[in-house]
């Protein structure tokens, strides 16, 4: 090649580089400030979290895409959540306005591999692979966050069931269920489904909260329990799933045998109750996820229009078999008072028909909650409620009055007055509170208005009660008109406290429900091999176990004196008449099982009893004459005994005594707070002074008065001690002299 062919190689290559470096740069530059947060709502950078909110509630409902036709109303308004999920997040924040991330949990500089990423995809097309790396904008409005799930997530979860996957990316076996995803989405979201995506990688803290340690799961969430989807990620498994998440009980079959007993629970249940007329035998999920979303309110039922057993129910109501028909009765059970009937009922439908009916005409204050619902506290002026309260009671005697209030609150029903009863017996407090020191012996009507979450409220009690009378209906009425023209016609106030909650279950049932499910979760646990999960328990078990085992084995090795009981004393074989004599003087006799016994400490019992005594022993010695050994000897038994263990039964202490012709070398065992033990031991001395014999025995019974005392100092280690560095050889009986 020549030189100026090399040369203008050369410089071609020059200007390639050059171009391609340019390209890079620009590339870089269009993505970097592609998307920008703070351009997206509008707001600058020193903004605060009020503004940023204000800005994001504007362009949310701007673009939202229920409300906005546009075509890129909805990548907006993904644009726009993104935007405030950065933005509201101060990490997040300070995360973008030092590096650019946009990603939470991405480290630092992965932004700039994602740009080269982003050019090499400009000039090789990955789509030919069939795997996209970034994430698709139709998923993005689902993605949670530890915090959202927490806040939202979960306290909604008891109102609707929740569909969630668990992807991340560069996950082939994700790509593989994504299409069966997407069409189950389609088809339970419009029913009123949750739908959520957890991304691992970005996510793993709400991961490991839910459980999950791989990608692609799915999870089923419903009042907070969460379980898992272990079957082919297939359309159908994964709406049979969705609907064995809802508790079995939820909607009643109805028939002709049975509907009247349906609709007359009203009484027990205080709901009004829902049939829903259907061609279909099973019950459909859209209607089962209504009544699971109502089920504090309302009662529901589901007749099979194709069932030869409600002919008769059809009839009844005149239901027309071409649509599906919902009819919604409260206390007048042989109409309904609402009614609606459509082909294809949707779900927003049906929330809207039995939400404009959740309450009875007339309903019974059972609970906290139901007041709160029923009687708000008052805001505004324009939205006072006024509370039209009766205080009766169930016994057969009042319906008559019951059922006179419930003709005339159906009658005089408006938007400000809200009517209801409570029965004296269940609600004690509240009525004490409105009605102080009275009796309700006849129904009693009070109207009230709440003013503070306190309990606060302004009330008026009807005088003369209520007897159900025209005059009774007058008076109420015209009570009633004074209060809308004139709220100062309150002119009681009380504080009340909260409501009795009635229909709360005992204790015992909702025992066996916590008692079941966690069964039921063990029992999924251990199917599906889920030890992650199952750790805790397993932990729980074989601790229980090795507390067990480790007892009885502790038990089985340890000293037989201890665990075992004393075998009883065998026969004794008879004995000569020296053994006799001598037993007989020095007034001994073989102690029973149950008592300490004392042993006489003399030459020989010296050196085994005390010089050789092993470590954690105690031994006590009373030094005793002839002349107070009687006396003392039994009390000695008795104060020491009750620090040996056993409970001092009060029997006969002369069985508490000492033995010197048999010199018996076995020992009693008493135990202290710290294991110790302690043995008494008795010596006596032949060759005390006849001085001591003018002491009375009663001064001599009471020289013992404070050896309780004294012993527990010495167990508890208050006595002053003195080290004796080696016991002294005893010298024999014969050559001892003691001064008492």
């Amino acid at each position: 090649m020549t030189p100026g062919g090399t040369s203008r190689h050369h410089g071609l290559c020059l200007w390639t580089l050059a171009i391609f470096l340019l390209v890079l740069t620009a590339r870089l530059g269009e993505t970097t400030s592609g998307y920008d947060p703070y351009k997206v709502l509008g707001v600058s950078r020193s903004a605060s979290q009020a503004e940023v909110k204000k800005a994001y509630k504007i362009l949310a409902k701007e673009w939202h895409p229920d409300k906005n036709k546009d075509p890129e109303a909805e990548n907006m308004f993904i644009k726009v959540s993104k935007s405030y999920e950065i933005l509201s997040n101060e990490e997040r924040r300070a995360n973008f306005d030092r590096y650019g991330q946009v990603d939470e949990n991405q480290p630092f500089g992965r932004s700039h591999h994602q740009q080269f990423r982003s050019f090499h995809n400009f000039y090789f097309d990955e789509t030919s692979f069939h795997f996209t790396r970034s994430r698709d904008f139709a998923d993005s409005k689902y993605l949670l966050h530890h915090a959202q799930f927490n806040s939202d997530i979960l306290p909604d979860s008891h109102k609707r069931p929740y569909l969630i996957k668990v992807t991340s990316e560069w996950c082939f076996a994700c790509i593989r269920v994504e299409p069966v995803w997407k069409e189950i989405v389609q088809e339970l979201e419009p029913l009123g489904v949750g739908i959520g995506i957890v991304d691992l990688g970005y996510e793993l803290r709400l991961a490991n909260q839910l459980g999950a340690h791989s990608a692609p799961s799915i999870i089923g969430l419903l009042n907070g329990r969460v379980t898992f989807f272990r079957q082919a990620i297939v359309r159908q498994h994964l709406r049979q799933f969705v609907d064995d998440l809802l508790p079995p009980n939820l909607v009643e079959k109805i028939t002709d045998d049975n509907s009247q007993h349906f609709l007359d629970n009203w009484h027990v249940e205080n709901k009004p109750s829902v049939l829903l007329f259907d061609q279909d035998s099973n019950v459909p999920m859209v209607y089962r996820l209504t009544a699971f979303a109502f089920r504090d309110y309302v009662h529901f039922g589901y007749v099979d229009q194709g069932d030869t057993h409600n002919i008769q129910l059809l009839s009844q109501f005149n239901i027309n078999s071409y649509a599906p028909t919902m009819l919604l009765f409260k206390e007048d059970t042989s109409k309904p008072v609402d009614i609606i009937q459509a082909r294809g009922m949707k779900r927003q439908v049906m929330d809207e028909f039995v939400s404009n009916n959740k309450f009875l005409q007339v309903p019974r204050l059972v609970n906290q909650q139901l007041f709160d619902e029923l009687c708000p506290i008052k805001q505004f002026h324009r939205r006072r409620k006024y509370c039209v309260l009766l205080i009766t009671s169930e016994d057969q005697a009042f319906l008559p009055p019951n059922k006179a209030f419930l003709d005339f609150a159906t009658f005089n029903r408006k938007d400000v007055l809200r009517f209801a009863y409570v029965y004296q017996r269940q609600q004690q407090p509240l009525c004490q509170a409105l009605l102080p020191n009275q009796a309700v012996v006849s129904p009693q009507v009070v109207i009230l208005e709440r003013r503070s979450p306190a309990g606060k409220v302004l009330y008026r009690s009807v005088i003369g009660g209520w007897n159900g009378s025209e005059e009774d209906k007058s008076r109420l009425l015209e009570h009633l008109e004074l209060v809308q023209k004139d709220p100062t016609y309150l002119t009681s106030d009380a504080t009340l406290p909260e409501l009795n909650n009635e229909m709360a279950p005992i204790f015992l049932i909702q025992w066996m429900n916590a008692a079941r499910d966690y069964i039921h979760q063990i029992y999924d646990d251990l199917l599906y091999s889920n030890w992650r999960e199952m750790m805790p328990i397993l932990s729980l078990i074989f601790s229980a176990l090795f507390i067990l085992f480790g007892t009885v084995i502790i038990q089985a090795f340890s000293e037989p004196g201890e665990t075992k009981p004393r075998k009883p004393a065998t026969k004794e074989q008879p004995q000569s008449d020296d053994d006799t004599s001598n037993r007989s003087a020095t007034f001994s006799r073989p102690p029973k099982k149950d008592f300490v016994e004392v042993t006489e400490l003399t030459d020989v019992t010296y050196t085994s009893n005390l010089v050789k005594l092993r470590p954690g022993h105690i031994n006590v010695v009373l030094v005793l004459t002839n002349a107070s050994k009687n006396a003392l000897l039994r009390k000695f038994a008795k104060e020491v005994f009750s620090f040996s263990g056993p409970v001092f039964t009060g029997d006969d202490l002369s069985d508490a005594s000492f033995s010197s012709g048999s010199r018996r070398k076995s020992r009693s065992r008493s135990r202290s707070s710290s294991d110790s033990r302690s043995r008494s031991h008795s010596r006596e001395d032949a060759r005390f002074k006849k001085g001591s014999n003018r002491a009375t025995s009663i001064e001599v019974h009471h020289k013992l008065d404070r050896l309780g005392l004294w012993m527990e100092r010495l167990m508890e280690g208050t006595l002053p001690r003195w080290h004796v560095p080696s016991w002294p050889s005893l010298q024999p009986a014969e050559n001892i002299y003691t001064e008492s």
